[in-house]
């Protein structure tokens, strides 16, 4: 006799799948508009415009909704650490790694941020261990890295392989961040707490803009400031409201299947926009990467179809 499993696949409802799909457009669009406003804007100032324009949006929908915001210095203080590793750095890093490598290949780089997740909460949280199908899922993302990267580039050592290894960086500063969010920033409503994030990273990212790139000139090309609003307004704000409806509705381990959908979504929209061309070890190292992550979710092996719950004997 069959029993349910104590930890059943949690199943994703159509509504979370328009969700994620929508997500991954978003956030695959973020790509080749971070490359667009780069022709006249500088990176630290591109960071800026992006996480001050999600702010100013989010605060607007806190404001509508009524929804309640409680403060004090720890909340700040934490509110600073989020956003320094999961906006600050992390955006820092892509948006200079982007000036020297494809958008679509920075997506693709930027699809391992779940493999140094597993690896680094494996280290902190006893109930996240790295158990032998996580360990093959990680070795096998790893491998899709490598083939992507190439061992010339590393030989190498120029700037395209720094703006990869920067895209790297980013992943790893990603994957401290939820573990830092999953220690500190529960009670507050994921949207205040989004909005906090990038309010504490604009107080960050303005001073420094201005102070290596001076004022902006603001006289930018329209397809310039679409490119600034777009990141902050919908890449950032009406995102992060995506993402944390999608959370609710379908759990994290589905949810984090959104970073296999947004890859292709750059790849795609670099090579009609700026006819950027991927080699074929990128393409294979995509592969890779995207086995090694339904490894690590479990599919693969169990070979439950998505949207169904696992059960055990």
């Amino acid at each position: 006799m069959k029993q349910t499993s104590p930890n059943p696949q949690k199943t994703i409802p159509p509504a979370a799948w328009g969700l994620m799909a929508l997500l991954a457009l978003l956030w695959g669009c973020s790509f080749p508009a971070t490359r667009a406003a780069l022709e006249e804007v500088g990176v630290m100032t591109t960071v800026a415009f992006r996480v001050a324009g999600g702010a100013i949006a989010l605060w607007l929908v806190i404001l509508l909704r009524r929804l309640p915001v409680s403060g004090g210095w720890r909340a700040v203080l934490i509110f600073a650490g989020m956003g320094f590793m999961n906006n600050v750095l992390p955006w820092c890093l892509i948006v200079w790694g982007q000036s020297h490598i494809a958008s679509g290949l920075a997506a693709i780089l930027n699809a391992s941020t779940a493999i140094f997740t597993v690896l680094l909460a494996a280290l902190v949280f006893a109930d996240e261990r790295l158990t032998m199908r996580k360990a093959g899922g990680v070795l096998l993302g790893l491998a899709g890295v490598a083939t992507v990267m190439g061992l010339s580039a590393l030989a190498a050592f120029d700037l395209t392989s720094l703006a990869q290894l920067a895209i790297l960086g980013a992943t790893v500063s990603y994957a401290f961040a939820g573990i830092f969010a999953r220690h500190y920033l529960g009670g507050q409503p994921p949207e205040v707490a989004a909005a906090g994030m990038l309010t504490a990273s604009s107080m960050m990212m303005i001073p420094t803009a201005l102070t290596l790139e001076g004022v902006p000139t603001f006289d930018y090309q329209p397809q310039t400031w679409v490119a600034l609003l777009y990141m902050g307004m919908i890449g950032s704000a009406l995102a992060f409201l995506c993402y944390y409806r999608a959370l609710r509705m379908a759990g994290a381990g589905n949810v984090s299947l959104v970073t296999l959908m947004i890859a292709p979504v750059s790849v795609v929209l670099g090579a009609l926009i700026f006819d950027e061309s991927l080699t074929a070890s990128d393409y294979l190292g995509f592969l890779l990467l995207a086995l090694g992550l339904l490894v690590i979710d479990g599919r693969i092996l169990s070979f439950a179809p998505i949207g169904t719950k696992r059960k055990s004997a």
